[in-house]
């Protein structure tokens, strides 16, 4: 069942803006903290935007689990290609928030993402695609599906860091 979104842009700006913050500070075990028991965080490959993590192949189809693995293996040493860590600036624009659909709000906006790293820059650009469980203050992340525009990842070659 879809209603009309009543859940403040404002709100869901604020939160955001604050999951870019964490990212660029590295702050990667509170960023892992936003998502639900049952969140994902997802990268499609760039030739299936669409696709389903299930079935198709995804460079990045991480669960809760994985992901909180995921943020406390790049703040290890251990992790040569993120070490010393990159600096990263994340940009959200055109946010909008959609219907919300038993509990959950949908909100898409346009990302670039920066990481500078030994004198070179990427820039990392697309949609990102978040199902947000929203209950009065509190917003926690059930999904976050990053689809990248770009038709191949040359010149970075990799995604090390969290998009």
């Amino acid at each position: 069942m879809s209603v009309a979104s009543t859940v403040s842009k404002d709100l869901v700006e604020a939160f955001l803006y604050e999951e870019a913050d964490l990212l660029d500070d590295w702050k990667l075990i509170e960023w892992s903290e936003l998502f639900t028991e049952d969140g994902t965080y997802l990268v499609p490959s760039t030739d299936i935007p669409d696709g389903d993590h299930e079935t198709d192949l995804f460079l990045i189809a991480d669960d809760h689990h994985r992901l909180v693995q995921r943020a406390k293996r790049l703040l290890k040493k251990e992790a040569h290609v993120e070490y010393p860590h990159s600096t990263t600036r994340h940009m959200y624009t055109n946010i909008r928030v959609h219907d919300t659909i038993d509990g959950v709000t949908n909100v898409t906006c346009n990302f670039s993402t920066y990481r500078i790293k030994r004198e070179f820059m990427d820039n990392y650009v697309g949609q990102i695609k978040y199902k947000l469980v929203i209950n009065g203050e509190n917003i926690k992340i059930q999904q976050k599906r990053v689809v990248l525009d770009l038709a191949a990842l040359r010149p970075q070659g990799k995604v090390s860091i969290i998009l």
